[in-house]
């Protein structure tokens, strides 16, 4: 059945937050930002951000944050109420087969160099990602893209991808203005050109990046009030690691949005006057992932023992400080394809059993021979290590595992090192179990982590069965057999025991002197259009 949806209207303006990818942490980078003075005058909003981007060039980032995403819009986006709404494109279709999308831009885009967004400069944007971007396998097997006229462009894949409208929406493949990145080479990733409501100005790097409003901006989003340019006459992002600075800088009244505040300190700021404080649940979740190959963790019921023994709640209030939600099955209710059905099943098969956990280990040998406590087999205790970020609630979590295991007769060794190292030793195989995390729109975020053949795939686990339920999710294009499609695959995971869900967060930001902030749920894009300062 053809799909076809159209609407006259207005582009979503979003400031996406980090687009993740399988198996990565939370945690951000470790070198330490300089804390500048906001700048005097004018009528400029300034934003905290924790990461400074390694690039302005959308298509060479590994990491899309907020602070590099701003200056590009996507085709198609999701509104508050999580309805498909117009991107750069007010109109898409796709074919019978499922193989082809067509897209119909508005009329009018331009990007900031003063180009037209027309459907070739969309399809050479679309080129150059797939010739240069770090995680371009991202966007399904595409065989061609064309643009047969001003205002077309059309992708062909080689088999139908249900999942490319959520790489559309992610913002992974937004408009570039190719003609640009051409001209300036490498130079475009510190002089970009997108199509948002706002344009590159100056960079300081490990410290500031300011952006200046776009004045020719008329396509703002239908569900603000506002459709032209934005109020403020500056963007500027300001990068602060240390949670002690920024708390300081944001009640000071430097900073006008604190993203990512420290959960420990909502209480705190919520008593301040003046503050908002927005919530929003993670399009992730964090969880134990298993090294699948390791010997101990090739058994199942070692696996099951591990997630028997832990127990979400405490790690929600006591290292979340509340700011969570405990998550018992593959995904959370965030993400596309989750299944209520699925995670109460998952919560009846691992709420926390200390009994049925001790029994699993005996079952694979494992007994307090001596009676200290630890479980042991031919004189050696069950010991295992846990892969840990500098991330303050991960290790928060840490501890509190490490507690519950040792309830259960298993010594937690946690090694707190930097995520590139953690990431490595896992692409490596050279670990027991780490604390990681994942983000998507999409159910096939399962593909990503679980598919035999994909490179993500660092808890080395893979089913047959797994695998082509995986891989028939991705070209069903009817969403009803799609998700149960999705419901088999996690039947499968919750059997096999792969990896320990263990809870979504509740991300918090805050707001000081400013109206008009909104945050929306489905695309976790905070929406630039209507704020103002107070004067």
């Amino acid at each position: 059945m053809k799909k076809q949806w159209w609407k006259k209207g207005s582009l979503s303006v979003l400031l996406a937050t980090a687009v993740v990818a399988a198996g990565c942490s939370s945690q951000s980078s470790n070198n330490p930002g300089q804390a500048t003075e906001a700048p005097k005058g004018g009528n400029t909003l300034v934003i905290s951000a924790m990461v400074d981007p390694d690039t302005l060039d959308l298509h060479k980032s590994t990491w899309v944050t907020v602070a590099n995403g701003i200056i590009y819009e996507p085709l198609l986006t999701r509104d508050l109420e999580g309805k498909i709404s117009p991107g750069l494109a007010e109109k898409y279709e796709v074919s019978e087969d499922g193989k082809v999308w067509t897209f119909t831009l508005r009329k009018g885009l331009r990007f900031h160099s003063g180009e037209p967004v027309t459907g070739e400069a969309v399809k050479q944007s679309f080129d150059r990602m797939m010739e240069v971007s770090p995680v371009k396998s991202i966007v399904g097997p595409v065989e061609k893209v064309e643009a047969p006229d001003e205002l077309t462009f059309k992708v062909y894949f080689s088999s139908p991808f249900a999942p490319f409208f959520s790489v559309v929406m992610s913002g992974m493949i937004s408009p570039v203005d190719a003609k640009k990145a051409k001209e300036l080479g490498d130079g475009f990733g510190e002089n970009p050109s997108g199509t948002g409501p706002v344009m590159f100005d100056k960079r300081e790097r490990g410290a500031s990046l300011t952006y200046k409003k776009n004045p020719d901006y008329n396509w703002g989003p239908e569900y603000a009030q506002n459709k032209g340019p934005i109020h403020v006459d500056n963007v500027v992002f300001r990068f602060l690691k240390d949670d002690d600075t920024r708390m300081m800088e944001f009640k000071k009244g430097t900073i006008h949005i604190l993203n990512e505040v420290p959960a420990n300190s909502v209480a705190e700021l919520q008593s301040l006057p003046g503050v908002e404080i927005n919530k929003t649940m993670d399009i992730g979740h964090k969880y134990i992932a298993f090294n699948n190959e390791h010997p101990l963790f090739s058994d199942v019921r070692l696996r099951k023992a591990i997630a028997l023994a832990v127990d979400r709640d405490p790690l929600v209030q006591v290292a979340l400080n509340g700011f969570g939600k405990p998550v018992y099955g593959p995904l959370p209710p965030t993400i596309w394809g989750y299944s209520e059905k699925i995670e109460n099943e998952a919560k009846q098969m691992y709420t926390r059993d200390l009994d049925q956990s001790r029994k699993l280990l005996a079952e694979v040998g494992y007994t307090d021979t001596n009676g200290d406590g630890l479980v042991d087999k031919d004189g050696k205790p069950l010991t295992v290590e846990l892969l840990v970020s500098p991330d303050p609630s991960y290790q928060r979590a840490a501890q509190i595992l490490q507690s519950q295991m040792k309830e259960a007769g298993i010594d937690l060794k946690i090694t707190v090192q930097e995520i590139a190292t953690i990431k490595d030793r896992m692409k490596k195989k050279t670990f027991d179990m780490s604390l990681m995390y994942f983000g998507w729109y999409d159910a096939d975020i399962l593909y990503l982590i679980f598919e035999k053949s994909n490179s993500a795939n660092r808890m080395s686990f893979s089913r047959p069965e797994l695998d082509e339920l995986l891989n028939k999710g991705r070209t069903e294009m009817n969403e009803e057999k799609r998700l149960k499609i999705y419901e088999e695959a996690q039947e499968i995971l919750l059997k096999e025991a792969p990896w320990v869900p263990l809870w979504v967060n509740e991300t918090v930001t805050a707001t000081r002197g400013i109206k008009g902030m909104v945050i929306n749920p489905y695309t976790q894009g905070m929406i630039l259009s209507d704020i103002t300062i107070d004067k």
